[in-house]
């Protein structure tokens, strides 16, 4: 009946449908909704010839170029710290990229006395002078860049050239502190750490919870403590006398075992406040490469023995920039450097002990 009255009424309006037309039930438009294509697939015989289809593909909305941002701040990564040179106390320059090979003198005093006379000429006095031989190592690298590609990383929000010029500057001075810590194979270029000059390390004392060895990862405050104490009296064995717990010290271990440190004793006591009171003049530095094949390594030793420098990481040239070539659309520009390693001057301010 329904489908009658409506066509009557279309009909009074002058719209006609064919004699096997059938129209659209109410079910059937709520489900189909405003999807004309479902619609027809239902029902092959609807007239939709009024419906909208589209002649371009469907798609989701902008392109995603549109709702994309980029931070402008750039997060450098994280290298390990380059500490060889702060913890000795500043490097310093000898000769020049010519040098090819340096003497280092070291001089002691001799001397004897003779009963006084008047007409004696006992007694005398002169000095001794070594000369320690080293061989400089000198490196390059080029840092080259085009035309196009600056544009492109201009573009982009990134100065390319000035990220070459930081990253040559943090290749150089990782290398350099390589060599001031281990020297370079086939030279007579030793480091700070590999020195033929250096006395032999001590040992760790025993430790009453066996499970980790004579190794820090499970000693007592008074443990670690004690080994320290047996490191300095090492040291005021090497130097004769010529040290003091108040003078200027400096510990240096790995970051691995600076933890340790915290270690608390039964009256909550660090050990790092027991040495501080011990010794109120010594500094306490972390450097991740003594963290060895060997064993975790301790250090103590006095920065300066009567005004000189205990250890010098000495270089040639720091960072010696060379001619800008310019081709027809690039540049290139070589950047080289050298350095000695470390001259230990006083090899005896230095005690050592592995395997904490």
């Amino acid at each position: 009946m329904r489908d009658l009255a409506l066509r009557q009424e279309l009909a009074d309006r002058g719209i006609f449908f064919g004699h096997n037309a059938v129209l659209a039930t109410d079910q059937q438009l709520a489900r189909w909704g405003r999807d004309w294509r479902a619609a027809v697939n239902d029902n092959p015989h609807l007239a939709a010839d009024a419906a909208q289809v589209l002649a371009t593909v469907p798609n989701a909305g902008a392109p995603s170029l549109f709702t994309t941002i980029v931070d402008p701040k750039v997060i450098e990564a994280l290298y390990t710290p380059i500490k060889a040179a702060t913890v000795l106390g500043g490097e310093v320059q000898r000769g020049d990229w010519t040098s090819d090979l340096g003497y280092f003198p070291f001089a002691e005093s001799t001397g004897q006395v003779a009963s006084y006379n008047d007409y004696g000429a006992n007694g005398e006095v002169g000095t001794n002078a070594n000369w320690i031989p080293r061989q400089p190592y000198h490196w390059q690298a080029f840092k080259r860049y085009g035309e196009k590609q600056l544009a492109r990383w201009g573009v982009a929000g990134i100065d390319y050239a000035a990220r070459l010029d930081r990253a040559l500057s943090l290749t150089f001075a990782k290398f350099a502190n390589k060599i001031y810590l281990y020297g370079v194979s086939g030279l007579i270029n030793y480091g700070w750490l590999n020195d033929p000059s250096l006395l032999n390390s001590i040992s760790p004392g025993t430790k009453a919870n066996t499970s980790n060895g004579v190794t820090w990862l499970s000693a007592t405050a008074l443990e670690i403590f004690n080994d320290f104490k047996a490191l300095y009296a090492q040291l005021v064995s090497q130097m004769g006398g010529n040290v003091q717990m108040d003078d200027a010290m400096t510990l240096v271990i790995s970051n691995t075992r600076e933890p340790a440190l915290s270690t608390i004793n039964d009256f909550g006591v660090t050990v790092v406040d027991m040495i501080k009171k011990s010794y109120p003049n010594l500094t306490i530095q972390t450097v991740p490469e003594f963290t060895t094949g060997s064993g975790e390594l301790m250090m103590l030793f006095l920065p300066e023995v009567e005004g000189d420098q205990t250890v010098i990481p000495a270089y040639t040239e720091k960072l010696r920039t060379h001619a800008m070539v310019t081709n027809a659309s690039s540049w290139s520009q070589k950047v080289s450097a050298g350095a000695w390693g470390s001259i230990v001057r006083r090899p005896i301010a230095i005690a050592r002990m592995l395997g904490i």
